[in-house]
């Protein structure tokens, strides 16, 4: 079997383990902060051991293509990114709040200066 054949290669930001909805750079990335494939594993519990490898063999192989894969890859996630928070601005902003409150609650009851059921909401 040629290492290829484990992959679908859909356009210049996605390549596919196939059989799975998998994309390399996920595996590559665990790969990258240094986990072993059998760590990886845990990540990926149905990709078999031997998708790992052939993705990790793929990556050695092919470092410089791969890299530039990985780059292209990040830079359309950021983009990704940066249009969603564009259009949620007010959204998130409210998310931002609430899980602000939520943080100084949760402070303000490890603190025992506020109970959840006995103390009123301020109005």
């Amino acid at each position: 079997m040629d290492l290829q054949d484990y992959f679908d290669f859909i356009d210049d930001t996605s390549i596919r383990i196939k059989g799975h909805r998998i994309y390399i750079d996920e595996v590559l990335e665990e790969h990258l902060k240094g986990k072993a494939p059998e760590e990886i594993l845990y990540c990926f519990k149905n990709l078999p051991l031997e998708k790992i490898y052939a993705t990790l063999l793929y990556y050695e192989v092919n470092k410089a293509e791969i890299d530039a894969y990985l780059q292209r890859v990040r830079q359309y996630h950021e983009k990704s990114r940066q249009e969603w928070q564009a259009t949620q601005g007010p959204t998130l902003a409210i998310v931002e709040e609430r899980n602000r409150l939520r943080k100084e609650r949760e402070r303000l009851i490890a603190e025992e200066r506020f109970h959840p059921i006995l103390d009123k909401p301020a109005s």
